[in-house]
């Protein structure tokens, strides 16, 4: 494993209800070709596409019922 904080790999975490979370800073390139950028140590990424701060999570997500998943009656 590498030693230095700049060569050991980016924690990202995967969240089923809810962001993306990924250690920080970090550089996002958008379909478009803007690029947009936090300093931050932890930032939420949006994958539920109902930001209004895409593609920042702004907890869009919570103000929303969850689909029902398959073979639950839900």
């Amino acid at each position: 494993m590498p030693e230095s904080p700049a060569e050991r790999p980016r924690r990202i975490v995967a969240r089923r209800e809810g962001p993306m979370l990924v250690e920080g800073p970090v550089e996002i390139v958008l379909e478009d070709g803007t690029t947009v950028s936090s300093d931050r140590f932890c930032v939420a990424l949006c994958t539920c596409r109902r930001s209004r701060v895409f593609p920042w999570c702004d907890t869009s997500h919570r103000r929303h019922a969850p689909a029902a998943r398959p073979g639950t009656d839900h």
